[in-house]
Parts: C-alpha cells; sequence; structure tokens
C-alpha cells in the first residue's frame, strides 16, 4: 500500500477544520510531506502534528484539499463510500411519493465533496465536480447502483467549477447504455421530459420542486408569467393548478419546443403563450402595452458565477424585479429566485427591497424561499445554499 501523504496547515488555520468545515484552502497549507497525486486520500496535521481530517488532496486547485471525514479511525475507504452513498440515498426515500426525480447526492452537506447525483426514473446522472471524487468514478458507480439498483448511470461534469480543479469536461456513460432519448418523469401530478444529455445543469431543475408545487397552490384562476421558463416546469405546474391562463418567456427555441410538447403530454388546455424573448425586452414591451398579472415567476440564469460579478448582478437582479413590479397586479404575489451562491440571501433581500421602493408599490415579504430538502445545506458549510428566493404579496 502506498504511503499517505501528509497536510500541514499553519498555525492558526486548523479552525475552520475544527468547526467541520470541509475546505482546506492553498493559503493555509505550510507543507506537504510526500507526493500525493490529484484526488489523493492525504491526511491532513495541524502545526502540532495533531489529527484534523482525512482529506482529498487537489494540487490544481485554490480549495487544496476538500475533508472526507474529521474521524481519525473513519478511513475514507470503497466501504466507507459505499455506506455514505447508501445514507444519503436513504434520507431521500420519502419524496418517491412525489416524485421520481430526486437528488440523491448533494456533495459537501452529504459529506462527499463535489458529488452530485440526481435520479430521473431508472437514470441516474451524475457530475464528479471535484479531484476527490473524480479519482473514484468507479467506486462511486459502484456504490450508486449498489443503492439504487439502477445500473444506467450517466455523466455530466461539464461545469466550469471542474477547469479550477485542473480536470478536463467529461461527458458520457459510467454504467449501462446511452439514454435514447428524453427520460419522462413525473413530480405532483405533472409529467416532464428530460434531457440528460444537453439539458440544463443535469436535465432539470429538480431544486425548485417545492415552489412549482407553491406555485399550483396559488394558481387557481390566475394570470400567471414566467421568466426564463426554460422547458415550462413552473408554467406546466400553474396550469395543472387550474391558472387562466399562462405566458412564458425563455431565449431558446428549443427549450419552448420542448415545453410546448409537455402541455400535450399533460393534456393541458388552458391558455398558454409561449414566448422566445429576451425576457427584458419582452417586459419592457408588456409594459408599454399595460398587461398585468396575478403571479409573476422570476427564475433567472446565475448573474454572479462569482464575487467578482456581485455588481453587475445585483444591478440585473433589481433591473428585472423592478419591471416584473410593475406588471403585478395588486393582490398579485411575485417569486423572485438567484440561483448565484456569490448572492446572500441578506444582499437579494436588500435588491429586491430596493426595487419596491423605485417601483413605488406597497408590498409585504410573505415567505423566503429555497430549494428542496433534497438539496440540504451543511450546518458548517453554508456556502452550499445557493438557491434563494422570496415570494412577495402586492397590496
Amino acid at each position: 500500500m502506498t504511503a499517505i501523504a501528509t497536510l500541514e496547515l499553519h498555525p492558526g488555520k486548523e479552525r475552520s477544520l475544527l468547526r467541520r468545515h470541509p475546505w482546506i484552502y492553498a493559503g493555509a497549507v505550510a507543507r506537504v510531506t510526500g507526493r500525493p497525486a490529484p484526488g489523493d486520500l492525504v491526511r491532513v496535521v495541524g502545526g502540532d502534528q495533531r489529527f484534523l481530517a482525512w482529506a482529498a488532496f487537489s494540487p490544481a486547485s485554490s480549495i487544496r484539499a476538500r475533508a472526507w471525514s474529521f474521524v481519525e479511525t473513519e478511513m475514507p475507504d470503497d466501504a466507507w463510500l459505499q455506506a455514505r452513498i447508501a445514507a444519503a440515498v436513504a434520507r431521500r426515500a420519502a419524496l418517491v411519493a412525489r416524485t421520481d426525480a430526486r437528488r440523491l447526492v448533494f456533495g459537501e452537506a452529504d459529506g462527499l465533496p463535489g458529488l452530485i447525483v440526481d435520479q430521473y426514473a431508472d437514470q441516474l446522472v451524475v457530475q464528479l465536480m471535484a479531484a476527490g471524487v473524480d479519482a473514484r468514478r468507479e467506486a462511486i458507480a459502484d456504490a450508486l447502483t449498489a443503492a439504487t439498483g439502477i445500473d444506467r448511470i450517466y455523466e455530466r461534469s461539464d461545469a466550469a467549477s471542474r477547469q479550477r480543479e485542473g480536470l478536463p469536461s467529461r461527458e458520457g456513460t459510467l454504467r449501462g447504455a446511452l439514454p435514447a432519448g428524453p427520460v419522462v418523469i413525473r413530480e405532483d401530478g405533472v409529467t416532464y421530459q428530460v434531457d440528460v444529455l444537453r439539458g440544463h445543469k443535469t436535465g432539470f431543475y429538480i431544486d425548485q420542486r417545492d415552489n412549482r408545487r407553491l406555485l399550483a397552490g396559488l394558481a387557481a384562476g390566475r394570470r400567471v408569467l414566467n421568466c426564463f421558463c426554460y422547458t415550462g416546469g413552473f408554467s406546466l405546474a400553474a396550469l395543472r393548478g387550474g391558472a387562466a391562463e399562462a405566458w412564458s418567456i425563455d431565449s431558446s427555441a428549443d427549450a419552448l419546443e420542448v415545453a410546448r410538447a409537455q402541455q400535450s403530454l399533460n393534456h393541458i388546455e388552458s391558455p398558454a403563450h409561449w414566448i422566445q424573448a429576451d425576457v427584458f425586452d419582452a417586459l419592457k414591451q408588456f409594459a408599454s402595452e399595460r398587461r398585468q398579472f396575478d403571479l409573476i415567476v422570476l427564475d433567472p440564469p446565475k448573474f454572479a458565477p462569482s464575487v467578482q460579478h456581485l455588481d453587475r448582478a445585483t444591478r440585473a437582479y433589481k433591473q428585472l424585479s423592478l419591471a416584473a413590479l410593475r406588471l403585478l397586479a395588486p393582490g398579485g404575489r411575485l417569486l423572485t429566485f438567484s440561483c448565484s451562491g456569490a448572492v446572500s440571501v441578506d444582499l437579494f433581500q436588500k435588491v429586491v427591497a430596493g426595487a419596491v421602493i423605485d417601483a413605488r408599490v406597497d408590498a409585504q415579504m410573505l415567505a423566503r424561499l429555497a430549494a428542496g430538502e433534497d438539496h440540504p445545506m451543511s450546518m458548517t458549510h453554508p456556502e452550499g445554499e445557493y438557491l434563494k428566493g422570496l415570494m412577495l404579496g402586492r397590496l
């Protein structure tokens, strides 16, 4: 067995690990003893040589290592990995009553940094976003099949975070055959088609499940506007919930084609208008036509990939919220979201509050919105909370 390398921290840099935060930044590392390859297991110690964690080494990343375990006797071998994946899958078991689309593993929140696993019916999609899980891809695939009984696993390791790890983009089958076409899933009585090969993220926005159900419960008899609708998840939920009509805007013709097909698949006959346009331009046009809506959803793409983009992102969020508020009928509700991890909950609320002031309307915050229970946030890793939202009611 190859000797395990040791990663020693500068004095005082052990505090975050003692609080069980899993990331070790390059500036915290005093020295590395041994020659660990990317993804190799390393023993992390403080300046006093006291054990702190077992971690996966990532020499090309500013996050130099990610902790697997904080217990010295808990060696992260294949059996440990299989047990941890099985536990993560078991925690999502209750969701099968509502849907056959679930996030089975959510990275650091499940003690598996860099690993994302989504289930779409009898298809699994994985993202290996860090050197540690990339080095264990075969063991992860074996563990997933053992935990779920599913032997169709497709890899979508194509996000920009892999570049920061010094890893190439990778897509392809890990187990089983290539999906022959869209995977059909069901969620709260609505049927969706998921393109796991080319769709956004791993094919679908599983994280918005609870918010789609919230919208459906508010929709009966109301006029709905869904901005950045993608393949129409919120729109279809609202129409199934009895919306009088739904207007849906996206810049992608391909996504809107899928949305129309899904409307037919669900036998929805209520008026649905699928508009290919830039959302900002469409909202200006609606304002010039003095249109109003009872329910508006703003679910834009990530405006702030990093903190360097915060100023630009906050301006965009404010402009978008301001335009929507001017279209919201009295008594109406606005569901507005940010999926930018760099934008905190507090900052997002302040930006939306500024839009309310500039719109010269009276509005109440009725609820804070977040991802579903299969996207938990570790209490020692708040960076994992990327999706945040607000539901406002106009007086």
